[in-house]
């Protein structure tokens, strides 16, 4: 899967757990012989804030694409020169290469366990209440691998990448939701989904990495195990075929729908919350 698209699926898991986005149809099935059609999008899980949605799909689209840190000429490894250079090249080198350990469960379970030690990592400061550090830090390489990913940044501006992460991490600092779960959730959904996608295409992943459990002989020739269990052990349900074939882009028009849909909601909750705090701290002064 490509990764602008893997971007846009953590930023959609993010939603579709946190929160239900409205969709209502009536002014143009109203007069259908279905009759009015308005439907919720979404568990709603999290019961989060405006704020805390913003915050988690944000970080969730760069958890999205923290599995393709294995190749050190990944689009993502030009994110953050020369940081994220060396960060990829190391993590290739503990990886085992490219679709090795960081798209598995090991490294879905390294992964997450680095975001909750990072969400332990807050600091009380006067007047400001606890500032979230270390899921501050995080997000500025994460939302600078989204940003990337997704093309916001040309690639002739190389301090670009550095503004929208550091600007992107001070928000995640300040505004973070306050429970510690948080983090490790929207690092997990996004390496999640980021693992399914490839294993939605031809590649397949390894999920047992270390360990290569290759298909028995007899097996291997079934169609349908082969088809789903590769000579080298990855498995795959390539509906999809290969990346960025058409039919994954026919199932992410749907997402970033769904996606820019939530996130408008959002963008628009919080700037009210924003304005209502200014006003107030306006009034206090003038008070």
């Amino acid at each position: 899967m490509m990764g602008a698209h893997h971007a846009v699926c953590g930023a959609a898991a993010w939603l579709a757990v946190s929160t239900k986005v409205h969709v209502d149809l009536t002014a143009v099935t109203a007069h259908t012989p279905v009759g009015p059609v308005a439907f919720d999008l979404g568990l709603g899980l999290l019961h989060l804030g405006p704020v805390g949605v913003l915050a988690g799909a944000l970080v969730t689209a760069g958890a999205a694409l923290v599995p393709d840190a294995d190749h050190h000429s990944a689009t993502i490894a030009h994110s953050l020169p020369p940081v994220s250079n060396m960060l990829c090249g190391g993590v290739e080198t503990i990886a085992g290469g490219h679709r090795h350990g960081t798209h598995s469960l090991l490294g879905v379970a390294v992964f997450t366990a680095i975001a909750w030690f990072a969400g332990l990592w807050v600091y009380p400061i006067p007047h400001l209440g606890t500032v979230n550090l270390g899921a501050g830090i995080l997000a500025v390489v994460l939302i600078a691998f989204a940003a990337k990913a997704l093309r916001l940044i040309p690639d002739s501006r190389t301090l670009a990448p550095w503004v929208v992460g550091l600007l992107g991490g001070a928000l995640i600092t300040f505004i973070a939701p306050t429970e510690q779960w948080w983090l490790p959730l929207a690092m997990f959904l996004g390496v999640t989904v980021h693992i399914l996608g490839d294993m939605l295409t031809t590649g397949g992943v390894n999920l047992l990495w270390p360990l290569v459990w290759r298909p028995p002989s007899l097996l291997g020739k079934s169609p349908v195990a082969g088809w789903m269990w590769k000579p080298n052990g990855y498995l795959a349900v390539p509906v999809l075929g290969d990346a960025g074939s058409v039919r994954e882009w026919l199932l992410l028009v749907p997402l970033s729908l769904y996606t820019a849909w939530g996130l408008a909601g959002a963008v628009g909750g919080s700037i009210e919350i924003f304005m209502g705090q200014l006003n107030l701290a306006l009034h206090q002064l003038m008070a």
